[in-house]
């Protein structure tokens, strides 16, 4: 209870409450989409450098394992998405595919809000994280159109996994951990004042907009929203729980597999509604961005990250 209150009133919970309630009162408060845009290239790029930075000298054997167990992950929770959206929501098997897709996948964001909570709680999460978020975007999507178009989906493979690997979020990534692990702690001291010193105030203004963007998303749920709350909740905190338990086994601290069950709890709504459209252009991608970003995203904000956090910690003691 006393991390999940910490966690409730930290800036960045706050500041997303804040446009919440922006968008609640019908404030005329927006941020430009240049704006949007330069927030979210300045997050993922700070975020890769302190990767990087904290990559240097990882084990390749412990790299391969770890990134062994983020793929299985991901293609077990993809699985599981499917079969839940049949069962729980009735959802033809095109619909339940978008789902598992959005629900195997990773969302950035979480990944970043589990990181600063980390940091909070006096702990820093393994730099090797970076590298398995990008990991855990591929298997679900692949697996996501796969289920939805059958054999079609051979056609679709190679633009789903391009789309992965050549997006915006893999780039940054990737890109700012290769320049923290080659640059390493002393070169990167050149630029701490500019992404790392005022990285929480920017992600605060990012979260102000998510707010406001998942508030307007709720607004378009309609009939069998009771069903879709249930599996926008449910379904990640079981993802978490396992992803806590599996970090753990595999040699992670406490502070890695809370954020690593945060990432496995997570559901994207960037990259997943991206590759959906393209390879099953039939399907609602609007009813997984809203479970996504107006539900999921808000509760692994508010209550799954602490929970993860408290879980890990109660396993690893």
């Amino acid at each position: 209870m006393e991390l999940l209150l910490a966690n409730i009133t930290s800036p960045v919970v706050l500041a997303f409450a804040l446009g919440v309630f922006a968008r609640a009162v019908r404030s005329d408060l927006s941020i430009p989409d240049q704006i949007q845009t330069y927030l979210s290239i300045f997050l993922l790029l700070a975020i890769g450098l302190k990767g990087g930075v904290a990559l240097r000298g990882q084990d390749p054997a412990s790299l391969a394992l770890l990134l062994t167990m983020t793929l299985t992950a991901g293609a077990a929770t993809a699985f599981s998405a499917f079969f839940a959206a049949k069962w729980w929501l009735g959802d033809t098997r095109r619909e339940a595919a978008a789902i598992a897709a959005h629900y195997g996948s990773v969302s950035a964001v979480t990944f970043i809000a589990a990181n600063q909570f980390a940091e909070r709680s006096g702990a820093l999460a393994e730099g090797v994280l970076v590298a398995l978020l990008v990991a855990l975007e591929v298997p679900a999507l692949l697996i996501g159109l796969a289920l939805g178009r059958g054999t079609q989906a051979d056609a679709s493979r190679h633009h789903t996994l391009r789309e992965v690997f050549t997006g915006k979020t893999a780039i940054l990534l990737l890109g700012g951990l290769a320049i923290g692990a080659i640059a390493g702690p002393d070169g990167i001291k050149a630029v701490d004042a500019m992404y790392f010193d005022l990285f929480k105030g920017v992600l605060m203004l990012f979260m102000l907009d998510m707010g406001m963007t998942a508030a307007s998303r709720l607004a378009e749920l309609r009939r069998g929203w009771w069903k879709l709350a249930v599996f926008a909740t449910a379904l990640p905190l079981a993802h978490g729980v396992v992803g806590v338990a599996l970090a753990l086994a595999c040699g992670m601290s406490p502070a890695g597999a809370a954020v690593f069950g945060a990432m496995l709890s997570s559901a994207s709504y960037i990259a997943a509604p991206a590759a959906v459209r393209a390879g099953l252009p039939e399907a609602d991608v609007g009813r997984c961005i809203t479970a996504a970003l107006g539900i999921t995203f808000p509760f692994n904000l508010a209550i799954g990250i602490p929970l993860y956090a408290a879980l890990a910690q109660r396993l690893a003691g």
